[in-house]
């Protein structure tokens, strides 16, 4: 695929979540690929990104990004569509959005890795906007809108030639929403980085690793902890910081985001991880694992995936504080090999998604190449 024209289409650059660690790996395959994005904030992706050629979208210019980039999702669609793609052979989108809804050239191949369909449009709808969480304009304008981005995300689905997911809980997603078929291939864990210490710290209290968005259910895992003497870290920021923050009891402490070297020292100090919320895959509760820490996770979607139960952590099965609580309970009888969770981990390692998913592009790709 050395003289291929090729593309790479990703939502927004804004942080370095999971999509932007598949789209390290599939930038390190394609080197000369430029990257499509609506949004990009300068420094937030490693130094590897950050010296491609990247181009934005119209949004790029919109007033108060930084703090209001969501607020501009009616226009994600047209932005995406404006995208000139035609002089490229083979496009490859990571969509959690409406990146898989770009205009490929008529002879193109696209492929697109699914994160998840639009989460806020489809099985999360009313973790973001049921009862409470909108006023009354709200109430008024969100129904309208997210039915318009419903239809235009089916119809958009036609442009993709093949989907690959990040989980079967995904996969089972595109199939329901989309009618159409996924291969899976799980996301890339930086097993190299995330290590088990050289010797066993004293394992104290317990580590989320999360956006703060309401899917996530950080408010039942604060509610699990009220009245526990257990502590409760949580890393990550979002929208629900300041909530959440107000709502907790004193043994919950929002650290916020931190670098690199702190989080696996967190992870490493941890007796488990949580997972309060249901994940379309989760590379956090891997990471964890990478590090010898056991995890406590709601079992749907991709903690099923992730979690061996009674080898590498448990699953509970509501996500509700009291399920939750019963968990911490019945994990303190419990005892976690470091090696097992290790092993684990590393079936999931960033050099075995890079060979996967460039062993799957090539058969792609030439499959595509015969039928024209």
């Amino acid at each position: 695929m050395e003289n291929v024209r090729i593309a790479l289409v990703h939502d927004w650059l804004t942080g370095r979540r999971g999509g932007e660690k598949v789209l390290e790996v599939l930038a390190e395959l394609f080197p000369r690929a430029p990257i499509f994005t609506l949004i990009r904030f300068p420094g937030s992706q490693v130094q590897e990104l950050e010296a491609r050629d990247i181009r934005t979208s119209f949004l790029q210019g919109m007033p108060f990004l930084r703090k209001r980039y969501r607020s501009y999702l009616p226009l994600y669609p047209l932005a995406v569509e404006q995208f000139d793609l035609q002089e490229f052979e083979l496009v490859l989108s990571s969509s959690h959005c409406v990146a898989k809804g770009i205009i490929p050239g008529p002879e193109a191949l696209h492929v697109s890795y699914i994160h998840s369909p639009v989460r806020y449009a489809w099985n999360q709808y009313f973790a973001y906007f049921g009862p409470g969480r909108t006023g009354p304009i709200g109430r008024f304008l969100i129904p309208p809108l997210l039915h318009r981005l419903r239809v235009w995300d089916v119809t958009s689905a036609a442009r993709v030639d093949h989907f690959l997911a990040n989980s079967k809980a995904v996969a089972r997603r595109i199939e329901k929403y989309y009618r159409r078929p996924a291969e899976v291939v799980h996301p890339p864990v930086d097993t190299d980085f995330f290590t088990p210490p050289e010797s066993e710290p004293e394992r104290r209290g317990f580590l989320i690793v999360s956006a703060l968005v309401p899917y996530k259910r950080i408010d039942a895992a604060a509610a699990a902890f009220r009245g526990r003497r257990d502590e409760l870290r949580v890393v990550g920021d979002g929208p629900e910081y300041k909530a959440l923050r107000r709502a907790a009891g004193p043994n919950v402490a929002f650290l916020g985001a931190v670098d690199d070297g702190e989080l696996r020292r967190l992870y490493r100090e941890a007796a488990a991880f949580l997972q309060p919320g249901e994940e379309d895959f989760g590379i956090a509760p891997l990471e964890a694992q990478a590090c010898g820490t056991p995890v406590i996770a709601y079992g749907r979607g991709g903690a099923c995936e992730t979690v061996l139960p009674g080898e590498t952590g448990l699953l509970y099965d509501a996500p509700t504080p009291a399920a939750l609580a019963a968990a911490l309970d019945k994990f303190r009888g419990l005892a976690f090999n470091t090696h097992s969770l290790r092993s684990h981990a590393l079936k999931f390692s960033r050099g075995v998604f890079k060979e996967k998913i460039a062993a799957r592009l090539r058969r792609l790709w030439d499959g595509h190449k015969d039928s024209r």
